[in-house]
């Protein structure tokens, strides 16, 4: 009887290693908890929202009877119930620890041109037409993003411009999507850095931290500390924060026990900007749930009012008639769900979608009772710092 033959060892990988192996069309995703470079499609994942989860569930375990090795469900979703998805179970996923910071990445060349969609004076104008819908009906909170188109003279190198957005900040949550769909004249990819986890699952723990209420930062140290000082301080900041921490408290208080909700947000910070955060954490009462899945949570909590505002609806058709471009997968989800349903999902900000020569980059504000136009304006150009710091061109706004 012949003996078994020994099993190969299966490879270390870097998360060095595995950035610079990106391509476009793969599916790349790292942060704190570590890196994921998955390549390949060994079934899309096509579901009605809501029902994401579920069938992202059935098409694990298909996977898992067909010989693909620790399967998981990666891609994006946009922001709308009607809007486009990516889901699917790749061939082949590569793991790593978490990013390192390391040396500067050779900057994005070419001449830039920048566009504003819409004009700023547009925005404003939007804004304060958002503060009467406010004042005179049912809206409370709803955010308003705008647009950049910034064309270069040869297609943008993703590659360099996912490193760039890794280099800045190992921290974030960086990603490169690949979100083409029938039709396109050109590869379209969804990359970015955001700040903000939506949901997070091991095991039977469940963390998510809402972000909501901004200062730019900036590099003088004492400045600095008077805006995290201005921002804990501010009643506009902490009631449109409120919203979002209560809407993700209640949401995932319908899967979770002992839930911890702390009584106070606290500030974070990322090389352009400073948020009030909350860091909500609880035990699952079911995980055996496909609906209690990073997806499925994750499904759940889209949209928080940290994208779209208070009442969902409401806020939700009053972007559609005050924004001029669809928003496309910006705001939406992209993370990553494995066989056991763990996983970790982000809203998408601090983004961009990368088509040939143009990146459109995306930001919003939050609008309350008390805001300001002309500063909701303000806050949407820093946010922009993110992604044009990695295209080189800081403050081109």
């Amino acid at each position: 009887m012949s003996s078994p033959a020994p099993a190969r060892p299966r490879p270390v990988h870097q998360a060095a290693d595995l950035l610079a192996a990106y391509l476009p069309g793969s599916f790349y995703y790292s942060s704190a908890r570590g890196s994921l470079l998955a390549d390949g499609v060994y079934a899309p994942v096509h579901a009605a929202p809501g029902k994401r989860a579920r069938a992202a569930a059935e098409v694990l375990d298909a996977a898992l009877v067909a010989g693909v090795t620790e399967p998981v469900v990666a891609g994006a979703i946009g922001f709308r119930p009607d809007a486009p998805s990516s889901l699917v179970v790749p061939a082949l996923v590569r793991k790593a620890g978490p990013p390192k910071a390391s040396g500067p990445v050779a900057p994005l060349g070419g001449n830039w041109t920048v566009s504003p969609r819409p004009a700023p004076e547009v925005y404003t104008t939007a804004v304060a037409k958002a503060l009467d819908e406010i004042r005179d009906g049912d809206l409370r909170k709803i955010v308003l993003a705008r647009c950049l188109d910034v064309t270069g003279g040869d297609p943008v190198a993703v590659p360099r411009l996912l490193a760039r957005l890794v280099h800045a900040d190992p921290a974030a949550h960086a990603f490169a999507v690949d979100v083409s769909a029938p039709g396109d004249a050109a590869p379209r990819t969804l990359v970015g850095a955001s700040p903000e986890l939506l949901v997070s699952r091991r095991g039977r723990v469940v963390t998510a931290n809402p972000l909501a209420g901004s200062r730019p930062r900036v590099a003088d140290d004492a400045e600095n500390s008077r805006r995290v000082k201005d921002l804990l301080a501010s009643e506009k900041d902490r009631d449109e924060h409120a919203h979002v921490a209560a809407q993700v408290a209640e949401v995932l208080g319908r899967f979770c026990v002992d839930l911890d909700v702390p009584a106070e947000p606290e500030v974070i910070g990322t090389p352009t900007m400073w948020h009030l955060s909350t860091t909500i954490s609880g035990r699952l009462a079911d995980p055996a749930d496909a609906g209690s899945s990073a997806l499925g949570l994750a499904e759940a909590l889209h949209p928080t009012p940290a994208v779209c505002g208070v009442p969902t609806a409401l806020a939700r058709d009053t972007i559609a008639a005050l924004e001029p471009e669809d928003r496309g997968y910006y705001a939406g989800l992209v993370g990553w769900t494995d066989q056991d349903g763990d996983g970790e999902w982000v809203v998408t900000i601090r983004c961009a979608e990368v088509r040939d020569r143009t990146v459109r980059l995306f930001a919003g504000a939050g609008v309350v009772a008390g805001s300001d136009p002309a500063a909701e304006l303000a806050e949407t150009g820093a946010k922009f710092g993110t992604m044009l710091r990695a295209l080189g061109l800081e403050g081109a706004e």
